[in-house]
């Protein structure tokens, strides 16, 4: 583990057990990274939307922050959380907006193979927050494991760490997530 992620983790773990004071340190270790995922997220979104980076990046914040309750186990957990947060805030968002109304606007969907990106696939982001509810109920930890790698932006180790299983696992769930979510998106 490296100082920083180190660092972050021993803050969190902090931070849960009441140290008030460990929040004020872990918040400039953490908003950059929130920012690059929110960023990741904004790229995805469909252009001249009209929530911004910072707007994404302060709400998860608010959320993470109000959750002080949670038992923070490391680095990748936090940012898992945080990853989720991201995804329901701009899924609730697009649906507030009847972004897509009966499949108006839908389009497809690729997947690449390159680890922790999937190219465009937020064009249709309900669709896909629908299609991982489903996996959910037949994987909960693949859908966890895309949720993770996508939207969290962790590596193989990171996410094998935060769900705790071999990364060899998560690689094969990977592969198998990500081509049922090409079939499911595809109907």
């Amino acid at each position: 583990m490296t100082g920083q992620h180190q660092d972050v983790t021993e803050l969190l773990i902090a931070w849960g057990n009441g140290d008030e004071d460990a929040l004020s340190r872990l918040t400039p270790l953490v908003y950059q990274e929130l920012h690059r995922l929110a960023a990741a997220y904004m790229r995805r979104e469909r252009a001249g939307h009209t929530l911004q980076t910072s707007a994404l990046v302060n709400e998860a914040y608010i959320k993470l922050v109000d959750s002080s309750r949670v038992r923070w186990q490391n680095r990748a957990h936090f940012f898992a959380v945080a990853a989720q947060l991201m995804r329901r805030i701009l899924v609730d968002f697009a649906r507030s907006r009847q972004y897509h109304k009966r499949g108006a606007g839908w389009q497809r969907v690729t997947l690449e193979e390159r680890p922790g990106v999937v190219a465009r696939l937020a064009s249709d982001l309900v669709a896909l927050d629908d299609a991982l509810q489903e996996l959910a109920k037949l994987d909960p930890r693949k859908a966890r494991v895309i949720e993770l790698r996508f939207f969290g932006g962790l590596s193989l180790e990171e996410t094998s760490e935060a769900l705790q299983v071999s990364t060899d696992t998560v690689g094969r769930d990977w592969r198998a997530a990500k081509a049922w979510l090409m079939r499911e998106l595809k109907r």
